[in-house]
């Protein structure tokens, strides 16, 4: 991959930075923190982003998966148009202050996009496994989405529209990245279907909200409905090739575990 092209995906990183918090982690002699996942350190590629499971060369490749994004007069393109439009008429306040606390994605908050579904809350004391998954993912299922980004460049709805977004803080930054696809939606439904593992009885309920995280971009402005949809996708190729990874295969076992054991607590108390 190509240094320009590198540039370019940091900047979904530099996104997220915005809102990241400095976590209380271990640092190395030279000032990289670094967390423990099992038995390993798994460094930061940014503060607070932590190094994903997958290397750069099994990232899945959007440009390669998807079709180009709707041209405009398209009947997809008017349908992302309508869509846009209804949600900048929207008087839900309650839907878009939702949209707007599913667009962080920084931990510990990040956690809370699926705590409310939860009859387990993911925490980093509680489910120290679950908690470093998320983590390490949204890396993975976020830089998925750059392939297609990187090239067509689109533009997102409020720059088309001119209509505000929930994130006015991070609209400049915005601008610089690429709409198509959706890197929140790839997160979230990523987390969705890994989740769906963990509590398999909640599956009903984790994909639904997976559903809505990816929609709150369509309700805060800054993505189109397209966008969203092929998002998922890529959350979803994503998960498939996490699947062949042994860290996050013995990660998953774990989480399964620690959660399994919280349940078993609870039932015999």
């Amino acid at each position: 991959m190509g240094k320009k092209l590198m540039n370019r995906q940091w900047s979904f990183l530099a996104i997220l930075m915005i809102l990241t918090l400095n976590a209380c982690v271990p640092q190395t002699a030279t000032g990289q923190k670094t967390v423990t996942s099992l038995s390993k350190e798994i460094p930061e590629i940014r503060p607070g982003i932590l190094q994903g499971y997958l290397p750069e060369n099994e990232i899945p490749n959007s440009l390669k998966l998807l079709p180009p994004p709707p041209p405009e007069g398209s009947a997809a393109f008017k349908l992302d148009q309508a869509i846009a439009t209804m949600w900048v008429a929207s008087d839900d306040s309650a839907r878009k202050e939702q949209a707007a606390k599913d667009a962080v994605l920084s931990f510990p908050e990040a956690t809370e996009a699926f705590n409310i579904v939860l009859d387990t809350k993911i925490t980093e004391e509680t489910t120290p496994h679950l908690y470093m998954i998320l983590r390490r993912t949204l890396a993975d299922a976020g830089l998925s989405t750059y392939g297609a980004k990187n090239y067509y460049q689109r533009e997102r709805p409020f720059m088309v529209n001119k209509a505000p977004t929930c994130t006015p803080e991070e609209e400049k930054d915005l601008r610089k990245d690429g709409s198509y696809p959706s890197g929140h939606a790839a997160i979230g439904w990523a987390w969705a279907l890994i989740l769906t593992e963990v509590f398999p009885d909640q599956a009903e309920v984790i994909m639904e909200r997976g559903k809505e995280f990816g929609i709150s971009r369509n309700v805060c402005n800054v993505h189109w409905h397209s966008d969203v949809v092929y998002g998922r996708m890529m959350g979803a190729y994503t998960v498939a090739v996490l699947h062949a990874n042994a860290d996050f295969l013995n990660d998953l076992k774990a989480a399964k575990a620690e959660v399994k054991s919280i349940h078993q607590t609870i039932h015999n108390e």
